[in-house]
């Protein structure tokens, strides 16, 4: 997506907000409301600042001493300690998703940092943070802030769940050339929790270190914990301050998706599938793709590049997994599922296609001489397509603050943490998966030779559609089992990704055929010239026709045995 289209998050939150009328009506007013304060200067939408957070958290006992660190892995100086009182509110649902999904959202005041803080896992064990200026809410989650975190919220109210009052004592490890290495924070931490009455109960305290890398190392920061631990501090074993004050009012979060009643289950608590079995090799899949469909919902709400194809991909890949593998799943769990997903994937596709054409179009028209483009063509086409893909983007937004789409969140939640497996996903995953996957090929090579066999055109665009789609299926189930068969799963989807690939080449020139004869329509009613738009539809069927002669080699090279060998 380019950012010249893009919008700011502020619009999202107006479009939230407005919640009368139909959808038309809030998103018109949103855009006219964002315009008119944009325009005339009273509001200017903050942008978020990131950065990566790698820091250790250690217990620090009564009377702890900081040991002298000068000297440690090139440490050159400590800085004088410099003392900031810090004033943290906490905010989560009531029963802590955010925390079950390891987030932590606060607003703190003091310090150098001031402002929203959001807090994600990262790799490694680091974590990303986003910053947002503090603003006048106090008790309300700014919008922003909100819709990073909608995908776990799902639309219940987030409150302040923690308060915590912090004195903090801070020195910089520095270098020789007085760079700051690492900082080092001695708090002094005071937690408190909301009461009936409305205000703030206390309820625990202890003495913490955190040592934060700036411009240091890895092995810097091991170091530097070591010297503590030698010292006498402890490494923490709390995730956060706040899982910690949270442990203290008792109130734990159970692990993401892990069900309420499975401690009063007994034995009769669903068991995770045997290491090897068809069952765990598929359970693993879809817990990825959950967990991909998850990652991108923020984005999408933020009109990041690319987020909405890939949200609308990991909704594919699902659906194709509880076809694939649907001897293994309960249909009667998987089959209603399988057409949320489709519905969810149909309101992400009207934003991708208006991206899909427009970036098409306007490489198509640039490419073109000079002479052979007559009017304003670009403009046309980017405009009328960037309008559509603003319109289904705002539709999107609308879908993802569903009763509908927060109740599919936790049916996929449902499907990795209790798996409906049926008998047959106890079998070893060779003996079981391989069949499956090797019947989506099968499939395919039939709908080729069908659309071989006609003399229909209708009827074989018609087939070789259908064959595009086949293809896909059975790349999706080649991909789906590259992490238990290696190159061989690897080397199949990728070949099937090929066939899918140049017959959505196409398809994608029968589409943007019809788009064309619109814009042409649009210009002629204008006044402008049309001769650029007739060129370019005879470069699609041409383009078309290509394809398919394209598609003859590639279905050629894809029937090369050794690409199913591994299948049996």
């Amino acid at each position: 997506m380019r950012s010249d289209v893009r919008r700011p998050g502020a619009l999202r939150a107006v479009v939230r907000v407005l919640r009368s009328g139909g959808r038309q009506h809030r998103v018109r007013t949103a855009r006219v409301l964002f315009t008119f304060w944009m325009f005339t200067g009273h509001m200017t939408p903050p942008a978020p600042t990131r950065h990566v957070e790698i820091e250790r958290k250690l217990d620090a006992p009564a009377g702890f001493v900081l040991p002298d660190l000068l000297g440690v892995a090139g440490v050159a100086a400590v800085s004088d300690p410099v003392e900031h009182s810090l004033d943290a509110t906490y905010f989560d649902t009531e029963d802590l998703r955010l925390q079950k999904a390891r987030l932590t959202l606060r607003r703190r005041t003091g310090g150098t940092d001031g402002g929203w803080h959001l807090k994600r896992p990262a790799s490694g064990g680091a974590r990303t943070e986003e910053h947002h200026p503090l603003g006048r809410a106090t008790r309300v989650v700014p919008p922003a802030l909100r819709a990073g975190v909608e995908v776990h919220a799902r639309g219940v109210a987030i409150v302040p769940v923690v308060r915590l009052r912090t004195t903090r004592t801070v020195r910089n490890l520095l270098g020789a050339d007085g760079a700051v290495l690492a900082e080092v924070a001695v708090d002094a931490v005071h937690a408190s929790v909301p009461s009936a009455n409305g205000r703030w109960t206390t309820l625990t305290a202890w003495d913490e270190i955190e040592v934060e890398l700036v411009g240091g190392t890895e092995k810097l920061l091991a170091k530097v914990v070591k010297a503590f631990v030698k010292a006498g501090a402890a490494v923490s074993d709390s995730p956060s301050k706040v899982a910690r004050a949270l442990a203290a009012a008792g109130r734990v979060p159970a692990a993401p998706g892990a069900d309420e009643d499975a401690d009063d289950a007994g034995e009769d608590a669903a068991q995770p599938p045997a290491e090897g079995s068809a069952g765990a090799v598929v359970l693993a899949y879809l817990r990825d793709q959950v967990a991909h469909l998850q990652t991108h919902d923020p984005l999408v709400r933020v009109d990041a590049e690319d987020a909405v194809h890939q949200m609308r991909v990991a909704c594919r890949r699902l659906r194709s997994a509880l076809t694939v593998y649907r001897p293994l799943l309960d249909r009667e769990v998987t089959e209603p599922l399988r057409e949320e997903l489709a519905w969810l994937g149909e309101e992400l596709g009207a934003a991708r296609d208006a991206e899909v054409v427009r970036d098409h179009l306007r490489g198509l028209v640039e490419a073109e001489p000079a002479g052979l483009v007559e009017g304003p063509v670009v403009e046309r086409i980017v405009r009328t397509m960037d309008e559509r893909y603003r319109a289904a983007h705002d539709e999107a937004l609308v879908t993802l603050d569903t009763p509908r789409y927060f109740a599919l969140l936790d049916t996929l939640d449902a499907l990795v943490a209790t798996p409906p497996f049926t008998a047959g996903a106890e079998g070893p995953a060779a003996d079981v998966l391989l069949p499956l996957v090797r019947k989506t090929w099968k499939r395919t090579a039939r709908l080729v030779d069908a659309a071989h066999a006609t003399d229909d055109p209708a009827e074989h665009d018609l087939l070789l559609h259908d064959v595009r789609k086949a293809a896909k299926r059975a790349r999706y189930a080649g991909e789906s089992l590259v992490a238990a068969f290696g190159k061989d799963a690897k080397a199949y989807g990728k070949q099937m990704a090929a066939v899918q690939e140049v017959l959505g080449e196409h398809q994608d020139s029968v589409v943007i055929r019809g788009y064309l004869v619109e814009l042409s329509a649009a210009a002629h009613a204008a006044g402008e010239s049309t001769f650029t738009y007739g060129r370019l539809h005879a470069l699609e069927q041409v383009r078309g026709y290509t394809t398919e002669t394209d598609f003859d080699g590639v279905w050629a090279a894809a029937q090369d045995p050794a690409y199913r060998a591994w299948l049996g």
